[in-house]
């Protein structure tokens, strides 16, 4: 339903790029917002900036996310926190990063919908934003991250499901390229993190995804927009790349001669 002073929303991942992002969209259309993530310093800027209220959260620790489930009437999630570790090859990635990538976009957010439901539902009024991404639509050479995201997007839809009677609005955010601190975490080879950034297009901005997620969130009642993707101009996604086997093509030079 169209926003209102009394709602109260809470944004996981509040710290840079869209969670901050949206923190200031919400607090511009007057909304309670409750800014949460593990970089306090970041958190507090943004209270001044904003007038929004801290928690310094890691979405991974169950008990925290329980306790604001309990003491936040949270109307509207943002459900925004997470990263990308183990981008490249999955068989060559470290098992701890898969570990942490899965638990942080995946695990987290599942116990952080089911903390603030109880008190959505109790109310009658709640609106819940999982934020995933175009590879939870499209294949691409990133198979867990893009797993974690998939996961995601039968999260929303199942939950459309389980949620009917209840008034309670579920939706999905699938961003394409946006100009973030993703890569920056995400990737620790400085030579591959220079190339994966320059994308030599002019990329969608957290503030262009924070003012959708408004749309989507100020929409009236009645409508739910259960999915929306948000891509550059010059970003397009369903088309195949063909890279040749280099080995074979190898071979086949060999047997030319």
């Amino acid at each position: 339903m169209p926003l209102s002073p009394t709602d109260v929303a809470l944004v996981t991942g509040a710290s840079s790029g869209i969670g901050e992002a949206t923190v200031v969209a919400l607090r511009q259309c007057g909304v309670v917002v409750h800014a949460a993530a593990r970089r306090v310093d970041r958190l507090e800027d943004l209270a001044e900036r904003t007038g929004c209220i801290v928690h310094e959260l890691d979405v991974r620790d169950r008990e925290a996310v329980a306790r604001i489930g309990e003491t936040i009437p949270v109307d509207i999630l943002i459900n925004n926190a997470g990263l990308g570790r183990a981008l490249g090859s999955l068989w060559t990635a470290d098992i701890d990063d898969i570990e942490l990538t899965i638990d942080t976009n995946v695990t987290s957010a599942i116990h952080m919908v089911r903390a603030v439901l109880p008190g959505m539902i109790d109310r009658g009024k709640g609106h819940i934003v999982n934020m995933s991404s175009v590879l939870a639509l499209y294949p691409a050479p990133a198979a867990l991250y893009g797993a974690t995201k998939g996961a995601i997007h039968k999260l929303s839809r199942d939950l459309r499901q389980e949620l009917q009677g209840t008034g309670i609005r579920v939706s999905e955010i699938n961003p394409g390229r946006v100009t973030t601190e993703f890569y920056n975490v995400a990737i620790d080879d400085e030579e591959q993190l220079a190339k994966t950034i320059d994308t030599r297009i002019e990329e969608v901005t957290p503030a262009d995804v924070a003012a959708s997620i408004v749309h989507v969130v100020d929409a009236p009642w009645r409508v739910n927009i259960s999915q929306l993707e948000i891509v550059p101009t010059e970003q397009t996604y369903g088309g195949s790349q063909f890279v040749p086997f280099k080995r074979r093509a190898r071979q086949s030079e060999k047997e030319a001669l």
